[in-house]
């Protein structure tokens, strides 16, 4: 089987469950909640200085660190499950190199992810430019802007969602996998910065915020090549193992 027919399987698994639009509906929420701030929140001396500015308003709608997260728990539910359910089997007999099947599901859990990062981006933008005529802002972000913000959230979700996919292939448990995402992307940064302070800067959030262009602990393009070592270590973890144990 070639790869792009290995790669359409595996987009077809995806699309045939409800884990999409599970995903999607938390997206709409995430985007909802950001629009009740604009209309709803205030500063300390009750003004909406906040959203005054682009740069305030880029802060604002940048999703990058949320895509990393949302993608990272969906990729980690898609492949892991495929253990669970024993889905897996099948497509390892279709596909007996399973490094290729393995890069395939991979392939198309990343684009999935991209999804879900571009779209996440798109709902927040247009809520947060929906509720701006409530008060006395317009929509300031320009057009390269909102290109670099979007841009941003695609790759954070492409490399959250392969980061979680390497996790749940190597755990093989929906429960576990989601744990071990939280623990990568949420818990472990802060204690591993308090422990070694100089990481700071490389910290999966970090990154994501420099890509979207709201932050400069590093350069930009240093972000995007760290933010794929962080999705690519865990996804070659996974490879490696499946390849060395047995699949039941």
């Amino acid at each position: 089987m070639n790869t792009i027919r290995l790669i359409r399987s595996e987009l077809r698994k995806l699309t045939s469950t409800k884990m999409p639009w599970a995903f999607l509906a938390v997206l709409a929420v995430l985007a909802g909640i950001n629009a009740f701030a604009v209309i709803a929140g205030t500063d300390f001396d009750g003004s909406k200085a906040f959203i005054a500015t682009e740069a305030d308003q880029q802060s604002l709608i940048a999703f990058a660190a949320n895509a990393l997260a949302i993608a990272g728990l969906f990729g980690a539910i898609a492949a892991a499950r495929e253990y669970g359910h024993h889905t897996v089997v099948p497509t390892f007999l279709a596909e007996p190199r399973r490094h290729r099947a393995v890069l395939a599901q991979f392939g198309a859990i990343g684009l999935g992810g991209a999804v879900l990062g571009l779209v996440g981006a798109g709902l927040t933008a247009v809520a947060v430019a929906l509720a701006l005529p409530t008060t006395d802002y317009g929509f300031l972000v320009s057009a390269g802007t909102l290109t670099r913000v979007l841009a941003a959230s695609t790759l954070a979700g492409a490399a959250g969602a392969i980061l979680g996919a390497g996790i749940g292939t190597l755990v093989r448990n929906v429960g576990g996998a989601v744990t071990g995402v939280v623990l990568v992307l949420l818990i472990a940064p802060p204690l591993v910065v308090q422990l070694a302070s100089g990481t700071a800067s490389w910290m999966p959030s970090v990154l994501a915020n420099v890509a979207s262009g709201v932050g400069n602990d590093v350069g930009p393009a240093a972000a995007v090549a760290a933010i794929a070592v962080w999705a690519v270590v865990p996804a070659a973890a996974g490879l490696i193992a499946v390849e060395r144990r047995d699949v039941d």
